[in-house]
């Protein structure tokens, strides 16, 4: 047992500066290269939260393929339902400022499609044991109509982070299929077509709440970076604070507060409560960005695992 996850991988090439950050201009910084990706993430995430999570993408056939294999099994992740095959690894460039924030970045998108085989010959196998399934709501749609098929067959609950929201609004018709959306504020607005960032908290809450009954989501969490999150579901409407902590790398803690909801919805907490795991696991990752990624116990989340 354990949460399928699906989707891409990418290698991140990020740039840091070592003097202030002048936009146009020459900065001289560091730059460093590491397995990246929404879902890989992801998979890494719940794999660190001991939940053995099974991870379904596709990789290519280089020493990095494999590099990103074997990075992933050492953190507790099921690889077996990975790919190898070109043109498999999306490349995402990214520069930050000195407030560990993302200022520009390129992304080239890899070929994913590999999936969907993986999904026509093992599709019934993983999804009849997997506890849940996590994925991009933005992958390629036959890729998406394959997973709904098998998640509608076998109950299965699916949950959805966002990667690229001018390619997941068109895939609306998803959305009151979900078990919970997951998406920042800016790509809300985008998602609603309102500009939400003018609102004050109390407003803010009460506008999401209305637009997720508007859209059929059975349930939504709306990130606000350093602020928080505003959640929203048929059992009510609410606010969670964030953690105060030291920011190195802003990349990879909404992946991680991703994982945290998806795991506690997927073992029966409460969506206040998924949003306090969420939260404590990116507070963690964002801390310890330059050293070992944590390691947590479910119990230490109140988790107990399905037999």
């Amino acid at each position: 047992m354990g949460i399928a996850v699906f989707g891409a991988v990418f290698v991140d090439i990020k740039g840091y500066p070592l003097a202030q950050y002048i936009s146009n201009g020459r900065n001289v910084g560091n730059v460093i290269q590491v397995h990246g990706g929404v879902s890989r993430n992801i998979a890494e995430d719940l794999g660190n939260i001991q939940l053995s999570p099974y991870f379904v993408s596709v990789v290519d056939k280089s020493g990095t393929g494999e590099d990103i294999i074997n990075r992933l099994q050492e953190h507790g992740v099921d690889t077996s339902y990975i790919a190898r095959d070109a043109d498999a690894l999306g490349t995402w460039l990214a520069i930050f400022d000195n407030n560990g924030d993302v200022v520009a970045s390129i992304s080239k998108r890899p070929d994913i499609s590999g999936i969907l085989q993986i999904l026509e010959e093992k599709g019934d196998e993983l999804i009849s044991r997997c506890d849940s399934i996590a994925l991009e709501i933005d992958i390629e749609e036959p890729i998406l109509d394959k997973i709904f098929e098998l998640a509608e067959k076998y109950d299965k609950k699916v949950y959805a982070a966002v990667s690229n929201m001018s390619i997941a609004m068109e895939r609306r018709e998803f959305l009151p299929k979900l078990g919970c959306l997951v998406c920042n504020l800016q790509e809300a607005g985008l998602l609603f077509s309102a500009e939400l960032d003018r609102l004050n908290q109390d407003d803010l809450i009460l506008t999401i709440s209305r637009m997720v009954r508007q859209a059929r989501i059975p349930k939504m969490v709306v990130t606000l970076g350093v602020e928080g999150c505003i959640y929203s579901s048929t059992e009510g409407s609410g606010y969670y604070p964030s953690y105060d902590v030291e920011v190195l790398d802003t990349t990879g803690a909404g992946d991680s507060f991703f994982a945290g909801v998806c795991a506690g919805l997927t073992y029966g907490k409460s969506l206040w409560e998924a949003c306090e795991i969420g939260t404590r696991i990116a507070s963690s990752v964002i801390v310890t960005k330059e050293s070992t990624c944590p390691v947590f116990m479910p119990e230490e989340f109140g988790i107990s695992l399905h037999e």
